[in-house]
């Protein structure tokens, strides 16, 4: 799997999580594959709530998927192998939408690939945590994030 940066935010606030959806809807040709990749507490499922802007989505941890209007959310945390990816049908659940947000994929990213149709694009967005500084008015409570994307291009 190859990255290319597209974008980079700095300091971002769960208040901004919306312009960062909204700016991220725009620069990824649809459809896409959005791998949303973080240690846990990174704030993965909470971006994607924001991305999605739906009351009633949640987290697909137990179920890994959730499927809304023009989104599937997937959490991959508990896929152990690719057999487990196939079995989902994948393909089924992507007819018509516009974006699959993926937490935990980075590393079934192969098994991805070749699940989704061929006219899907690929993205990587790499959300890691800020160190809180005692000055900082959001506390440790509340620390910035930093977001990546990337485009993916497969390796044979």
């Amino acid at each position: 799997m190859r990255k290319k940066v597209i974008r980079e935010w700095k300091k971002v606030y769960e208040s901004d999580l919306q312009y960062i959806a909204y700016e991220l809807r725009d620069l990824a040709d649809t459809p896409s594959v959005i791998l949303l990749d973080g240690k846990m507490g990174a704030g993965k499922t909470t971006f994607a709530k924001s991305f999605i802007k739906d009351g009633e989505t949640f987290s697909p941890s137990y179920s890994v998927l959730s499927e809304t209007r023009n989104v599937l959310h997937a959490d991959f945390y508990r896929i152990e192998n690719r057999e487990e990816i196939i079995h989902i049908e994948l393909p089924l659940y992507l007819e018509s939408k516009q974006f699959f947000l993926v937490e935990w994929g980075e590393k079934h990213f192969h098994t991805i690939y070749k699940e989704t149709p061929e006219d899907y694009s690929y993205y990587n967005l790499e959300i890691s945590i800020n160190d809180s500084k005692p000055e900082d008015s959001n506390s440790e409570q509340n620390p910035s994030r930093n977001f990546v994307l990337s485009e993916v291009s497969e390796i044979d």
